[in-house]
């Protein structure tokens, strides 16, 4: 089922380009003041972690939210650059009610967004969402004045760095080391600069760090997980065993193999599953993917006695079906992987923790662990859209779709769905390898940009 949002908040909290609405320092500080209100309900003091990746944007934002939460009589406790599941961590060892991640991810540096997660760790639910939109929009506190004697306080950890990073050895064997071990790392000149380098470097491996140099600007750009070229030239030229492009939170990760192949999400969930599978390690036998999981991957799996629930896009779908099957494993064809074992949102540095492990134990290159899992030829086209009119309702569209799955001739599919965080629709077409599935993609992309939006953009084929 569709999750039904407010105006306000998204898939991933409140998004949108810096200064322009919602991404303003006025809404900022009413959403400080409503999750105040909120968070009022529960008893004692009450705390909120602040966290932010490298955005010049993220400044004015922190301050804003400090300001609302701290006028309500909020404390709050700052960490700095840290990436998201750094906060979703801190929160839970503080005891804190609440945390906030300021960030828009993979997006350019110009976006900015505000996610906001319960005292566990999680994301909010989207109830929880709905009430403090609706005190947004009402300006419900308007007339709540908090006494001058008690206004909150707005602290430091100056820990947290190290504090996260340890948090990340500890899913990582006690007894091993990544001795001997070349690896090549992208930080995407974003949240994870500090605490990435650290983790892989004090874990024994020799390490080449790229994008770890931010400046405000220069987050995701022609970096991090979804421009992983640079690391596949990186690993090739210095003959590393296994490449990491995090993105711009540090909550996903793209790998890339000895032989500068990149290695997806969806590759990267199979591993795990099969390893932890054959370990008798994997509750039920079953892992949560999404809509847009590679069905080579799916096959590969369910071959093996692994079920694949299949989730919406986004990792807030995937964790709650996770939940609802009781499945301690999931992950996107992007990058994000959540492991319920460790922590309760996507962890880019975890996740390659895990991949790492798998070589390691197993004795397997990257390139070998990947080649036992099939994959089916896609092309994925991302098409700037300035409405985002239901599908369903555009003929033109339908009978394109139509046309284009006769072609696949029952082996493959078309997936056509908008971005739940940019103004964007992507098309995916997947096919056996006799079918010119880019050709297809293109196709469809052309017409939706005739119909709904601009030109395409971005064409990608796997």
């Amino acid at each position: 089922m569709k999750r039904g949002r407010s105006a306000l908040f998204g898939t991933d909290g409140v998004r949108g380009r810096a200064n322009h609405h919602p991404m303003t320092v006025e809404v900022a500080v009413a959403l400080g003041k409503a999750l105040a209100m909120v968070l009022e309900r529960e008893p004692g003091k009450k705390r909120v972690v602040v966290g932010k990746d490298t955005r010049l944007s993220c400044y004015m934002f922190e301050n804003a939210l400090i300001a609302g939460l701290t006028s309500m009589g909020v404390e709050t406790l700052m960490v700095g650059p840290l990436p998201t599941p750094g906060v979703a961590f801190i929160t839970r060892a503080y005891r804190a009610n609440a945390g906030i991640m300021i960030s828009a991810s993979h997006n350019p540096f110009h976006d900015n967004g505000i996610k906001i997660f319960t005292s566990d760790g999680y994301k909010l639910p989207d109830e929880v969402e709905e009430e403090i939109a609706k005190i947004v929009a009402t300006n419900a506190f308007y007339n709540i004045k908090t006494d001058a004697h008690n206004v909150g306080r707005n602290k430091r950890i100056h820990d947290a760095d190290g504090r996260y990073i340890e948090f990340a050895k500890a899913t990582f064997p006690k007894k091993q080391t990544f001795e001997g071990m070349k690896i090549v790392l992208d930080c995407a000149n974003g949240a994870a600069h500090r605490v990435a380098p650290l983790v892989f470097q004090e874990l024994g491996a020799d390490v080449l760090v790229f994008g770890n140099e931010p400046d405000g600007i220069n987050i995701n750009a022609n970096c991090g997980a979804l421009h992983p070229s640079l690391v596949q030239k990186e690993v090739i030229e210095h003959s590393a065993d296994v490449g990491i492009s995090l993105d711009g939170d540090g909550d996903r990760v793209v790998m890339v193999d000895e032989r500068g192949q990149v290695v997806d999400g969806d590759t990267i969930l199979a591993i795990l599953a099969l390893y932890l599978h054959e370990r008798g390690e994997l509750p039920r036998n079953r892992v949560v993917g999404t809509v847009m999981t590679n069905l080579g991957v799916i096959k590969t799996l369910e071959c093996n006695g692994i079920e694949v629930i299949r989730s919406q896009v986004g990792d807030r779908y995937v964790l709650s079906e996770m939940q609802k099957h009781q499945a301690i494993l999931g992950g996107e064809q992007s990058g994000h992987l959540v492991f319920l074992d460790y922590n309760t949102t996507g962890d880019g540095i975890v996740s390659s923790l895990q991949v790492l492990k798998v070589m390691k134990e197993t004795g397997r290159s990257l390139s070998a662990l990947s080649a036992t899992i099939e994959k089916y030829p896609q092309s994925l086209v991302n098409v700037p859209v300035v409405s985002k009119r239901p599908l369903e309702g555009v003929d033109s569209i339908q009978k394109e779709i139509r046309e284009a799955e006769g072609a696949l001739g029952g082996c493959g599919r078309v997936l056509i769905r908008y971005s739940g965080t940019e103004p964007l629709c992507r098309v995916l077409v997947e096919g056996s390898a006799k079918i010119d599935v880019n050709k297809l993609a293109i196709r469809l992309a052309k017409l939706i940009e005739k119909e709904l939006g601009e030109k395409c953009v971005e064409s990608l084929d796997t």
